[in-house]
């Protein structure tokens, strides 16, 4: 399965989420790809959109390559190949810090006039556009789960099985579209899979409904 764009892949998500058309979900993003997508999905299930900001901890010397990730409390989380990649103590803290900025410099940016919205009792669908370790989706999931969602799913159009599975285990459902077994990269199954930029993030934040 090759999708389009982020687009199509929002709307095919967006049809697979119908059930909770009504309830007022809370539709959640993980910047910057799946920005775009949450707030279509949103729109079509009648819910909020907004971000959840966690950051990947890159390999030593390949910053794409995940060894974990960490959410906007400072709570981090290790893949058990994290030391084989390279990541030592002074490492994985130096990664840290640097990406806990990051996520304070974006909550600035991103939501400079109200505070993210509150997830407490509502139905929580967490988004991303593809997952390859599964880290910053297992950040995030962690990030939520703390502030008593009343149900939280993980919903993505592409992840390795190995991955859903860990995923699983800390949602209460999983909805992923394709689960290819030769998986190498999330853009190897998006036709255009461009960046999208932080400008683009703020816009469509500032056209959401004030709570």
């Amino acid at each position: 399965m090759i999708f389009s764009n982020r687009e199509q892949a929002a709307r095919l998500l967006a049809d697979k989420l119908v059930a909770y058309k009504g309830k007022n979900p809370l539709v959640l993003a993980i910047p910057r790809g799946a920005v775009p997508m949450a707030k279509l999905i949103a729109d079509a299930l009648d819910g909020e959109f907004d971000v959840v900001l966690v950051r990947k901890l890159g390999a030593p010397g390949n910053p794409e390559f995940a060894i974990g990730a960490i959410d906007e409390t400072g709570w981090a989380t290790l893949g058990p190949y994290a030391a084989m990649a390279g990541g030592d103590t002074g490492y994985i803290e130096r990664v840290k810090a640097r990406e806990l900025e990051t996520i304070r410099r974006r909550r600035a940016q991103y939501s400079p006039l109200h505070p993210p919205i509150d997830p407490q009792g509502r139905i929580v669908i967490v988004v991303d556009d593809g997952l390859a370790t599964g880290s910053t989706m297992l950040a995030a999931l962690h990030a939520l789960r703390q502030r008593q969602p009343q149900k939280l799913i993980c919903a993505v159009p592409v992840a390795p099985p190995e991955t859903l599975e860990n995923v699983a285990g800390k949602a209460d459902e999983v909805v992923c579209l394709h689960a290819p077994e030769n998986f190498q990269a999330v853009g190897q199954f998006y036709a255009d899979f461009g960046q999208v930029e932080d400008e683009e993030v703020i816009a469509l934040l500032s056209e959401r409904k004030k709570p």
